[in-house]
Parts: C-alpha cells; structure tokens; sequence
C-alpha cells in the first residue's frame, strides 16, 4: 500500500514540476507539450529511484531428479568375462538421449568404497558395496536418486549389502554381471589358521571344501610346503554331501614365516580352477611373552587385560593375587600392577631385586600414600576425592608409534583427584580431558629408569573403552592394537631406535600392506622434517624398487599394495642421516576377486526388492532405460522462484533518464530555448 500511496505521490510532483516550467508565463504549443512530457518523464524516474519499490522476478525452471550409475571396477568382473560388456553400457548410458534428458546423470565406480568415475579399469581387489551405500547415503540423504548398480554381485569385505536398504532410502536396480548357468566347481571356500605358532609345538588348521555339481566325485586334499607334502587326505562328494570340513594340525618346526599351499585336486572339466588352491603362512616363534595381572580384589579392568593381551597369540596373562606372584617373578617378561595397595609391599621389593618392567593403574580404590611411599619417580597428590577424566593423545609421544582411535570420545576413567608431580624425566601419552578442556597433568605416561621400563595409567574402567571401541568399530582389534603397543613396549628392555618402523611379518594378498615408520632427532623428539625412502627388493626375482613414505599426522606411512606376492627384503632410509632400518616380508598370493564362478544374482534380485526397484540382466538396455523415464516417482517436476529486485538493480533505468535529459537539452538547444 505504502509503495502505490509513493507512485501516485511521484506522479503528482513529476506532473506539477513538468506543468509549472512549461506552462506558466509561456504560450502553450506543441514543442513546449513535447518537452513537458520529457521533464515529466524524467522527474518521475529519478523520483521513483528513490522510492526504490522492489519488483518480483519470477523464473521457471525443470527439475531433473539424479540417476546414479555405480560400476563395479574390481578384478572379478574381468575374471568373469563381463568388462566389455560393462564398458559397452556405460558408452550406451552416456549416449543415450532419453536418459539424459530425464536424469541427472552421476556415474561412480565401485570398489571398497566409491569414488567419482574417470574410467573402468577393472583392477581393484576389494569389494564393498555396503560401504558404498553408505557413503553413497551422506551424499543423496534428502534427494531423489534411483541407483543403478552394475555388478556381478560379489562381494568380498563388509556388512552383507541386501540389508543396506535399512539406510539407503533410494530406489536400487541392479544391472547384472554374469549368467545363471551353473558350472560344476570344486574349491577350499575358507581357511582358518593363527597367526602365530610356537617353536616345537602343532598348530591347528581347520579347511572348509566346497563342491557345486551333481554326480558323485572323488577328490584329493593336500597341502604343500614347498615341494613337500605334509598333510594329505582322500574326500568323496557329491550333490547332497557337497562340504566337508578338514580339521589337522602341522608342526612348528622353524622359527620364522613358514608359508604353506592347499590344494584340492580340479574336476576333468573344471571352468574355474584358481579357487582350488589357497596360501597361508604362520609365523614360528620361539618364545612367549607372559604378563602377570597382580591385584587384590576383582575388577572387569582384570579381564579386560587378559582378552587384550591373549588377543596376540604371541602373548600370555595370567591373573594372580600379590602373595601369588612372589613365586613366580622370573616366568613374567612384564607385572601389571592393578590398584596397589598394603598387600603389594613385597611384590614392590621383589620388582626391585628382580629389575622388572612394570604397569601400574592407579583408580579409585589405590592407597595413594602406599604408593607415594613406594616410588621416588612421582608424587600423587591424596585428597580423597575422585574424579572423572577423558584421555586426550600427545601427539608428540615418540617412544611408539600410536593412532589417535578417538579417545577423546572414549567414556571417562575414574581416577584420583590431586596433581601429579614428576621427578624424573617421563613421557606422557595420554593427557586428562576434563569435560571438554584438555588439562596438562597426565592420563597415561611411561619413563625408563635403570635399565627398566615403567607405565602408569591413572583410571580405572578401562575395560568400557575397549567396549566402546568395539561398538564403533565392529572389531575389538582397534583398541587390542593400541593396549598391544603398550604391552609390546613395556614389556621389552630394547634401547630406543631413532628411526622405528610398524610392519607385519606377512601380507594377505588381498590386504593393503601399509608398513609406518616414525623418525626422532638427537633429543628423541618426532621430526617431521626428514624424508624417508623405502627400497624393497623381491628376493627371488632381485628386482628393485623405491618408494617415498608420506607424513600423515606425526606418522610416516607407505603403501605397498601394488607389490605382487612374493618375498621381500626392505632398507628403510632417511636421507639426511645416515640411519636405516631393515627388514623382510612376505606377500601371499591370494586373490578374493577370482573365487567366484557366477553372479549372485539371488543377492541382488533380493535387494532390488527390499529398495521398490527392479533387476536387470545387462543385455536387457532398452527396458531397463524405458522403465526408469516412464516410472512416476521420477517425473520432471517444474519449479518457479520468485525474487524481489529493487528498482535501482534496472540498470537500464539510469540509461533512460540520461536519454531523457539529453533528447531534452537537444531540443531546447535547437529551438533556441537555451
């Protein structure tokens, strides 16, 4: 109403303005009407730019919904005759103008994860098309997306994929991969073995064997060491007895990587035979490390402890009370010492005499002046309180190498409140978080003094970090690594390396081998100003090559997953300093990606089902494209927007009154007016 009440008063005043300098003591003519009209006209504009009234912009514009195309890029569909055929659809999609039209087209390829597509090369190892999906689900959340997923189906890592509709709220259709005929086929469909054996000892290997035909075989299971035999046995199958399970055990003759191939003998015409045979490896060592968990009462910390530790094979804790462990001090490489109190006064002495490596947790129920009175390394502030802390990492810690695993999220530990005062020189790897301030007094630190290492971690509850570890991550092995590292560290009297590196004896050949590396300067402080080469040679084919680690976070980390199977030694080098670390690894050759014969289709019919869309056989374009453009839910939708511009954005309305002003002065000018 105020902007109609402005242009009506701008009229007025523009009309008045324009009448009074024409018309008054003037004769009234046709040039003067002329000119009238033009003062008039260009009052009115200047006028109305001050106003400034906003005006509605109104644009139209089609909506297209996405269409999101997943390939699948790994060595299985190579291995199943399907990556022409896959790069002929995506050529087809590309150019198809009825799709194109509709959708918004967004291609992927698929893998252990997704990844915007350049090209299908067909050349990863790991399938994971639940973790696709989920990544998939952050990006599209509140979108219309249909997904066609062109695949064979089989996967290799991760959650099963038919249940990914629980959170993948998107219509699926599955593009197959591969055929229905079904192949009579023979293969070693799993293996379990530890990881670890001990000198002189069997170790156990259990072997599942599974045939798919219809007549009746008689087949052989053997395994190799080498050119060497070392369990063999005889197995009929047929259509209704078509697994059967091997359990036998090997003896752990040499220390080292003792590497080992089963095989189950091949049907006459067998179309898929690599998944025949399969490598694994144990690592033979010669001694155990034994733990001793010293408490006087019972706690879940204790059992926490134990799971942890045992979670390498290499590794043995025994829980045992402190009379108990008198006895027994020369069996234990490293003494837990869980909330000492009064009854741990010999075990302290003992500790001394026999130079033990310790790991002292001090909680709630710790008699702090017990301890006070027992080391001359710190002194721990007894107020009788308690408080509840959260741990947060020094990223500076350099006595090993430690991934933050997202501790500071991580429920806290209850722990003594009072200051802790250092008298000797100490490494702090965890600091107390309380709420959300990170203090300077630490959670967890050790220190070497004569000859000896020493942990103390000031919290108990310990045991729902590993809980909460397993929640997050589906595995206990995240937190077990880490409690590992501590154990590992502790309980060894090795003096410290300037360059230390984290590798594995031995490699899947279906796993990344990422070998880490930390280096330190004179003062053992983490330098990240050095540059660290790795140079690996294959020893059975002496070939060489190097490679550059990265610096991620206060880590340095190589990725050596292009490396075919085989055996290697590696030099890691710094190259300001003449400092080096060598070593030898194993890569066994595996590859998950050629263990399949067909598509599994009945995997993917059932998932188009549980996400409303609908299955396809690749040859089958044409229906596919007709049932996507002509489905309702994926309908172009129209959409406007309106905009308010105020009238001073009209750049051409600056240009009209300059006109105005000009064709004005122009005429007077000829008219003899000026």
């Amino acid at each position: 109403m105020s902007s109609i009440f402005f242009l009506i008063l701008i009229f007025i005043i523009a009309l008045l303005v324009a009448l009074f300098q024409y018309f008054h003591k003037s004769n009234r003519n046709n040039l003067h009407v002329f000119l009238a009209l033009l003062r008039f006209f260009t009052i009115f504009s200047v006028l109305l730019l001050l106003v400034n009234p906003e005006i509605e912009k109104k644009t139209v514009f089609t909506e297209k919904p996405n269409l999101l195309v997943a390939l699948d890029n790994t060595e299985s569909v190579t291995h199943l005759q399907q990556d022409i055929p896959e790069n002929e659809f995506l050529e087809t999609i590309q150019s198809d103008p009825s799709l194109n039209d509709h959708f918004h087209v967004v291609y992927y390829k698929l893998g252990n994860g997704i990844n915007p597509l350049d090209s299908i090369t067909n050349t990863e190892t790991e399938t994971n098309i639940d973790k696709a999906f989920r990544e998939l689900s952050q990006i599209y959340k509140n979108t219309v997306s249909p997904t066609l997923l062109v695949t064979d189906g089989n996967q290799t890592y991760g959650t099963d994929y038919q249940f990914s509709t629980q959170y993948y709220k998107q219509p699926i259709y599955p593009v197959i991969l591969g055929d229905t005929i079904t192949y009579s086929d023979l293969k070693i469909a799993q293996l379990n073995v530890n990881k670890y054996a001990y000198l002189k000892n069997r170790f156990p290997v259990e072997t599942v064997v599974v045939y798919n035909g219809y007549e009746s075989i008689a087949t052989r299971f053997q395994v190799f060491q080498g050119n060497t035999i070392v369990f063999s046995e005889n197995l009929t199958l047929s259509k209704t007895n078509n697994s059967k399970t091997i359990n036998f055990t090997l003896p752990a003759n040499s220390v080292g990587v003792q590497q080992y191939k089963a095989v189950i003998s091949p049907l006459e015409n067998e179309k898929n035979k690599i998944n025949n045979s399969k490598n694994f490896a144990v690592e033979v060592i010669d001694q155990k490390q034994r733990i001793a968990i010293v408490s006087s009462f019972i706690h879940p910390d204790l059992g926490l402890f134990k799971k942890s530790i045992e979670s390498n094979e290499q590794r043995e804790a025994s829980i045992l009370k402190p009379h108990k462990v008198l006895s027994q001090m020369d069996a234990f490489q490293l003494i837990i010492l869980y909330q000492p109190d009064q009854s741990f006064g010999q075990v302290y002495e003992a500790i001394e005499q026999a130079n033990k490596n310790t790991f002292t947790i001090i909680g709630a129920k710790t008699n702090i002046n017990f301890i006070n009175s027992h080391t001359a390394d710190f002194t721990l502030e007894s107020t009788g309180q308690t408080e509840e802390y959260q741990g947060a990492l020094n990223a500076n810690y350099d006595n090993f190498i430690v991934d933050d695993i997202d501790f500071e999220n991580f429920p806290p530990l209850q722990s003594s409140y009072g200051n802790l005062t250092f008298k000797r020189n100490s490494d702090v790897l965890l600091y107390k978080k309380l709420r959300s301030a990170v203090t300077q007094q630490p959670l967890l630190f050790t220190f070497e003094k004569s000859g000896r290492r020493e942990g103390i971690l000031l919290g108990e509850n310990i045991w729902q970090w590993r809980a909460y570890s397993y929640l997050e991550n589906e595995t206990f092995n995240t937190f077990d690594d880490f409690f590992g590292k501590i154990v590992q560290y502790l309980a060894s009297n090795k003096s410290r390396n300037r360059l230390a590196v984290d590798y594995e004896s031995f490699y899947n050949g279906n796993s990344h081998v990422l070998i880490s590396a930390q280096y330190f300067n004179k003062n053992y402080e983490f330098d990240s100003r050095e540059t660290l080469n790795i140079k690996v040679e294959n020893k059975e084919t002496n070939e060489r090559r190097e490679f550059p680690f990265l610096l991620k976070n206060n880590t340095y980390q190589v990725d050596l997953s292009g490396l075919k199977a085989g055996d290697y030694n590696f030099t890691v080098q710094a190259q300001q300093e003449n400092i080096s670390y060598s070593g030898s690894f194993t890569i066994l050759d595996y590859n998950v990606e050629q263990q399949f014969l067909n598509a599994d289709v009945t995997k993917l019919h059932q998932l188009a089902a549980n996400s409303s869309g609908k299955s396809y056989f690749i040859a089958n374009y044409q229906q596919i494209v007709d049932d996507l453009v002509n489905d309702d839910r994926f309908k172009l939708i129209q959409k406007s927007t309106v905009n308010k511009v105020p009238l001073i954005d009209y750049k051409y309305l600056l240009f009209l009154i300059v006109s105005l002003l000009a064709i004005e002065w122009f005429t007077r000018k000829y008219n003899g007016l000026i």
